[in-house]
C-alpha cells in the first residue's frame, strides 16, 4: 500500500472510532467555530498545534508558515488574523515557536535558499538586533535556541501593531498576546513573553 493511501484508509479509521465514541460528533462540529485561541506557529511536521496543547477540532484556528513570521504586508497572515479577531473574536493569539527550528538555523549562515531568502530575510533582521545577546553562547545549539525566543518575541511584538489589534484593544482588552517556545526534546511549552493591552510586556 502506497503511504498516501494509508493516509485516507487512517481517515476511515479514525471516522468510524470517532463515530463509536460520539455519534453526534461531526454533525455539532459542522454547526459553527467558537475557538478561543489564534495558534500562529511553524510548518514544521514535528509540532502540532492540537497535539501538543491537548485540544481538539475547534478549539484552535491555526496560521502556520516557516519560522512562524508575523510580517508586514503579507495579506495572508493579516486575513487570518483580522478573520479570528474581528470575526471569531478570539481571546488568546499564541506565537509558538521551537527549539531546533529550521527556519532559524538557515537564518543564521550566508547560504542561499532560493526563494526561502527573502523570508529568512526577517529572522536575519531579528539575528542582527539581538547579536551581542545571542553570540555571548559559544554553543551553536544554544545560539540557535535563542534566536528562537527573541524571534518568537519580536512576532508578538509585531502582531500587537497590527492595525486589527489596536482596534481591537481600543473596544475591549482582548486577545491577549502570547509568546511560546515548544521543546522537541521534552515537548515542554515554555512562556516567554506576553502583550496585553495597552501593550505592557512581561517576561
Amino acid at each position: 500500500m502506497q503511504s498516501i493511501d494509508k493516509l485516507l484508509l487512517e481517515n476511515k479509521a479514525w471516522v468510524y472510532e470517532t463515530l463509536m465514541e460520539d455519534p453526534d460528533y461531526f454533525s455539532r462540529l459542522a454547526k459553527d467555530q467558537t475557538p478561543e485561541f489564534l495558534w500562529i506557529g511553524c510548518s514544521d511536521s514535528r509540532v502540532p498545534a492540537n497535539k501538543i496543547t491537548g485540544t481538539h477540532p475547534g478549539e484552535l484556528f491555526v496560521h502556520r508558515n516557516i519560522a512562524n513570521v508575523v510580517m508586514e504586508g503579507d495579506v495572508n497572515i493579516l486575513s487570518v488574523i483580522e478573520y479570528a479577531v474581528a470575526h471569531l473574536k478570539v481571546k488568546h493569539i499564541i506565537v509558538c515557536g521551537h527549539y531546533g527550528c529550521g527556519g532559524v538555523k538557515a537564518a543564521m549562515t550566508d547560504k542561499s535558499f532560493g526563494i526561502l531568502d527573502g523570508w529568512l530575510l526577517n529572522i536575519k533582521k531579528v539575528y542582527d538586533a539581538n547579536r551581542a545577546e545571542i553570540d555571548a553562547f559559544t554553543d551553536a545549539e544554544a545560539r540557535a535556541n535563542m534566536l528562537v525566543e527573541c524571534n518568537v518575541k519580536q512576532q508578538v511584538i509585531n502582531i500587537s501593531k497590527v492595525p486589527t489589534i489596536q482596534k481591537a484593544w481600543e473596544n475591549n482588552n482582548l486577545p491577549q498576546i502570547h509568546g511560546w517556545v515548544y521543546g522537541l526534546k521534552d515537548g515542554l511549552l515554555k512562556q516567554i513573553y506576553k502583550v496585553v493591552k495597552p501593550a505592557l510586556a512581561t517576561a
